[in-house]
Formats: structure tokens, C-alpha cells, sequence
């Protein structure tokens, strides 16, 4: 078996026997079961074992990283601290700052086994469009209890700066265009000024996830409408809880949808329920007041143009080599209109 970039079995074996004491460890293959710009994952099993036995282990990107946004520290802070309340995460095991091992700091957590959807459920999962709705009321309520979790009394209230977050959020990723620009694009330019001028008063604060959706979710194998684990909390801090159900609905088309932003068509079929529906339970669950709700849309439709912009500039400059990134160019100003309506025709 080759051995994985990034985490050499050689090194995380022996490392881990150590840290877990626990010799099992002594010996263990490795899998990269997720690579790209984001962080990586791998399964780690101890050789010999099964699949039971394995973990996760999860370090940033190889080669020159933004020491920001791959903070490992901050990702096993945040899933350790949530362990103990009603928002479903994996169980740490262990955290290592010493970069000396593996040239980057990791963590270890249990392995949780779940339902990966991307594109399309696995053939007799979820069949029925009672499953299907299920499945997306569980990840409204377990957002909701992400949102209503007190951050001051699980140690997290040096998390973040809630105050001022969303307009410090359209500062970032206007900030993020100017430098990527792949060429004029004024109406992401309008659309950036007009949330920057438009910036409403937020009501709570909350963790948020920053990249919450279903394909960053692991689904209950047996039980459609359990949310077995949340993933990927890389971009998590203290801010507007808003921001994350705005981004939730970039990657929600309805039915009879013409969506060029969606990853997934998913919560097109018979069953899901509708982003005002889901807007509705999300509102029961937590009380929040949703009256600006059309503003935090239309700044998740303008990051979202602005990360597919920095992709476009990536590729062109070829730091994307590997990467199908063919379309990209052409999607951004289609998010950039669904932005606008959002702000103009209440288009949630």
C-alpha cells in the first residue's frame, strides 16, 4: 500500500501506541479518504484490525497553508466542547501541536459510521418521501441546537467576536474578491457593496458552523432522520447563528429549480421540506427573529460567488492542477443574480 501524503503509517503508528497507550496502535494503515484545499482525513486502523477499530485522524493541507484557516487546535476545541451537548459530533481522542511529527498539527477522533450524501442517496436508503422529510427536519433541529447551545458554560466563550460579526464576515470576503479577481464582475462588486451598506443588527450570537449542509453531515445507516455527526468545522467561531441558515439554503433548491449554485439536488426530491418551511421550524425551535433573514441569503449567495472567484483565479494562475474546475467562470454570475433577489424580491 502506498503511502498517504501527509501522514506516513511509520510515524502515526508508533506516535499514537504512545499517545492513546494502547499497543495496538504500534502498527496501522492508513487511508486519505478526503483531500483538496480543505483539510484532510484519513482512516487509521491498527494493522490487522477491522473497521470497528479504526479512527480519524485530520491535518491541514500539505505545503503553505494559511495557519488561520486550517487551525487544528480550533477544530478539536470546538467538536470536544460540543460532545457534551445535543449537537451530534465524534468523540476526540487526541490533539497534537508538536509539528515536529507529521509537519503540521492533527488531532484523532472515533471513527463515525453514517450515510455520505453528495449527489444522491444510496440505492434503498431513504425510498420514501416521509424519509426524505425526516431527513431534512433533523438537520434543521440539530442546527437549532447548534445555535441554542451556551457557549460560556461548555468553555467556548473565547471562541469568537460575535459583535460586529457579519459585517466583519462582508469585509473578509469582499476583501477575498479583490484579491482573486478572475476579471469585472460588477455585479458581485454592487452586490458586495450593497450588503456592506445594508449590514442588519444581529439579534444573537451564537457557534456557528460556518459551512453547515447536508453533505457535511453523516446520516443514521438504520434510522433516516438521524443525524449521526456534524463534520468539517474548520470555519466554526462565535457569530450571527444567521449566517449559517443563509448558507444552508445556497445548497437547498426546491423542486422545478434552476439552481447553478447547488452541489447536490438532493432536497429536490418528493419529501424535503421547502427552505420557508424549513425557516419556519427553525424558527419554532429557537425563538430567533427572521425578519433579515433575506439579507443573510443574499451574503451567502455573494461568499459563495467570491470562493467559486477564487477558484476561477486559482486555476488560471495553475495552482489547481488535479481539480476539475471547467464551469466555474460561468456559475458566478447566476449566484450573483440569485444574491441580488434575494436582497430585492425577498427571495429566500
Amino acid at each position: 500500500m502506498a503511502t498517504p501524503v501527509g501522514a506516513d503509517p511509520t510515524v502515526v503508528g508508533p506516535y499514537l501506541a504512545s499517545a492513546l497507550n494502547d499497543e495496538r496502535w504500534r502498527s496501522v494503515d492508513i487511508e486519505l479518504i478526503a483531500a483538496g484545499m480543505s483539510n484532510l482525513t484519513y482512516i487509521v486502523t491498527p494493522s490487522g484490525g477491522s473497521a470497528d477499530d479504526a479512527v480519524i485522524l485530520r491535518r491541514p493541507p500539505t505545503g503553505a497553508v494559511l495557519a488561520t484557516a486550517h487551525d487544528m487546535a480550533r477544530e478539536h476545541r470546538v467538536i470536544s466542547a460540543l460532545g457534551a451537548t445535543d449537537v451530534p459530533v465524534p468523540r476526540t481522542l487526541h490533539l497534537c501541536t508538536d509539528e515536529s511529527v507529521l509537519g503540521a498539527p492533527f488531532y484523532v477522533m472515533e471513527r463515525v459510521v453514517g450515510i455520505h450524501v453528495v449527489q444522491e442517496f444510496p440505492p434503498g436508503y431513504a425510498d420514501e418521501p416521509a424519509q426524505r422529510r425526516v431527513i431534512g427536519e433533523a438537520l434543521v433541529d440539530v442546527l437549532a441546537d447548534l445555535h441554542t447551545v451556551d457557549y460560556d458554560a461548555v468553555g467556548l466563550s473565547e471562541f469568537g467576536r460575535p459583535d460586529g460579526f457579519a459585517a466583519r464576515q462582508v469585509r473578509r470576503w469582499t476583501k477575498q474578491w479583490d484579491a482573486t479577481r478572475d476579471r469585472d464582475r460588477p455585479g458581485l462588486d454592487a452586490l458586495g457593496a450593497r450588503l456592506a451598506e445594508t449590514v442588519p443588527e444581529s439579534r444573537r450570537s451564537s457557534v456557528v458552523h460556518g459551512d453547515y449542509r447536508l453533505d457535511n453531515c453523516l446520516l443514521d445507516p438504520m434510522t433516516p432522520g438521524r443525524i449521526k455527526a456534524v463534520l468539517d468545522w474548520e470555519m466554526s467561531t462565535l457569530g450571527d447563528p444567521l449566517t449559517d441558515l443563509g448558507m444552508m439554503f445556497v445548497y437547498w433548491p426546491e423542486a422545478g429549480e434552476d439552481r447553478a449554485t447547488t452541489l447536490s439536488p438532493v432536497t429536490t426530491l418528493p419529501g424535503f421540506p421547502t427552505r420557508r418551511e424549513i425557516m419556519e421550524r427553525y424558527a419554532d425551535r429557537t425563538g430567533a427573529d427572521l425578519s433579515d433573514l433575506n439579507w443573510y441569503v443574499g451574503f451567502a449567495f455573494f461568499k459563495f460567488a467570491a470562493i467559486m472567484a477564487g477558484i476561477v483565479a486559482r486555476s488560471a494562475a495553475g495552482a489547481m492542477a488535479g481539480k476539475d474546475t471547467s464551469g466555474y467562470g460561468e456559475r458566478i454570475g447566476p449566484v450573483v443574480e440569485l444574491g441580488r433577489a434575494a436582497l430585492d424580491d425577498g427571495a429566500i
